[in-house]
């Protein structure tokens, strides 16, 4: 602990400035302004190191926050990155989009603001970045084993990169034209530039883990290549079906998932030409559900030219400060304010759409009502119908698995109540020796920290399965995989 009197002399918790809004909506670039180092290792002097540091817990890869963070403060970046790396693959992705757990279990947190955990993360790994450090990291020896990773997300590509360390021969295989899964083509430009992702696919090509976009395994490479081509195989596809809303008019022509429009926009953000795109541009648009994804919809319909955005979200306004149902440690109930909330848009909360009405097969407004929640149950307040003029109608209500029919129904894997990919307490498929499943396929949707940690632990028990026993950390330990 560099200054033990820290998180006394500096009591205000301080964040790069996101530029202005009106400058912001005409570009697609991240949203902060640059931050002085000099401010951020004030912030990282706030840590108190505690002697049970439940940031630790907080975070699922185990970060070891108090140790980066007081490298920082004494000015030892190098050494910073290495205690950052030891637990997580890609610091870049998670100290963007991950919602910080850490912080909302942060000691300091109980009565002042908490650490700025996740600003210290981020700016850690691109000064690594912009420092050379991050170099390939090669293994010591080849181990002749062969390893098919399924899925380029945050799970598969920080399952391949551990397995290609351990000596492996990783190929990973993605049914889309890049790498990157939702990190690529869901999470918007404004959220994190795409070149944050190329730049860590060069360390893992120069590694040795082999990428093979535009194959959709199961159908280009059959079931029976895939178990006859490699000694494991690791599931990390993610959960892609979007949960759809299915009421009076939900055929119309304009009522869309959100993953239907999001991609797009990503797409042409990359320089790609997309026929018959959905725009906002110029439309009424209703984003339906409150979440991170209805805010990456918010953001995007802004930027595109929106005429206005409403965001409909069917639960209560949260409060303001935290809930006493989510006492500390645990991640907090509260009202949040994203940066594309900032931007525009009206956000409307216990409400619910009942129907969408259209002229020629497009949609032209929806019916909605007000609810209140009794006993777990919503119900309807009477007298609160109202109609709403719209033309583009975004689905942002989550996700409830992964697609089945083109790979897991022939692979025979068995499936969860939840539809998820059912595996044992050792990440393996259920009936399916030397397969492995990682991140939302089994877990469910989740955060991108656990994605990236389940991945770690997935690679370590299919190591396991190939060597006899694996050096590789697993931060998941076998119990919580079968207590969730």
């Amino acid at each position: 602990m560099a200054d033990p009197r820290g998180f006394l002399k500096h009591t205000e918790r301080e964040l790069p400035e996101r530029r202005p809004v009106d400058l912001r909506l005409l570009d697609w670039k991240e949203v902060y302004t640059d931050f002085d180092k000099a401010d951020l290792q004030t912030q990282a002097s706030r840590c108190m190191d505690c002697g049970i540091p439940f940031c630790h817990n907080g975070c699922p890869l185990g970060n070891l926050i108090p140790e980066w963070n007081d490298l920082v403060y004494r000015d030892q970046w190098k050494e910073g990155i290495e205690r950052l790396h030891a637990t997580n693959n890609f610091p870049e992705f998670t100290g963007r989009l991950c919602p910080a757990p850490c912080e909302a279990s942060c000691v300091l947190g109980i009565n002042q603001p908490a650490v700025t955990i996740k600003q210290v993360e981020v700016e850690l790994i691109d000064n690594a970045f912009d420092s050379g450090w991050v170099q390939p990291v090669l293994p010591s020896e080849r181990t002749g084993k062969s390893v098919a990773v399924v899925g380029s997300g945050p799970a598969g590509l920080a399952a391949a990169q551990q397995l290609t360390r351990a000596g492996h021969t990783v190929y990973v295989y993605e049914r889309s034209d890049r790498i990157g899964g939702l990190l690529r083509y869901g999470i918007p430009e404004f959220k994190m530039e795409k070149r944050h992702i190329d730049r860590r696919l060069e360390q893992m090509k120069a590694e040795g883990t082999v990428f093979r976009t535009g194959v959709n395994v199961g159908v280009d490479i059959s079931v029976a290549q895939l178990r006859a081509d490699f000694d494991a195989v690791v599931l990390a596809m993610g959960s892609t079906i979007g949960r759809d809303l299915p009421i009076p008019g939900r055929e119309l022509d304009g009522v869309h998932q959100a993953m239907e429009f999001l991609p797009q926009a990503n797409r042409v953000q990359l320089g790609d030409t997309v026929d018959n795109q959905i725009t906002a541009r110029g439309k009424k648009v209703v984003i339906i559900g409150g979440g991170d994804t209805g805010a990456d919809c918010l953001g995007t319909s802004l930027r595109q030219g929106a005429e206005i955005v409403h965001q409909f979200e069917i639960m209560p306004k949260p409060p303001t400060e935290r809930a006493e149902s989510t006492p500390w440690p645990t991640y907090p109930l509260m009202y949040r304010v994203s940066s594309a909330h900032e931007e525009g848009g009206e956000r409307v909360f216990s409400v619910n759409t009942e129907q969408f009405v259209g002229e020629n097969g497009k949609v032209t407004a929806l019916k909605a009502h007000e609810v209140v929640m009794r006993d777990g149950r919503f119900e309807k307040v009477e007298g609160s119908d109202f109609d709403l003029e719209c033309d583009l109608v975004l689905l942002a209500m989550g996700f409830v698995g992964p697609e089945r029919a083109d790979l897991l129904d022939k692979l025979g894997v068995e499936y969860d109540q939840r539809g998820n990919i059912k595996r044992d307490d050792d990440f393996a498929a259920v009936g399916q020796e030397g397969v492995f499943v990682a991140g939302d396929a089994g877990r469910g949707q989740s955060l991108i920290v656990w994605a990236i940690a389940e991945g770690r632990s997935a690679a370590a028990a299919a190591d396991r399965y190939l060597a006899g026993a694996s050096d590789l950390p697993a931060p998941i330990v076998p119990t919580q995989v079968a207590q969730r």
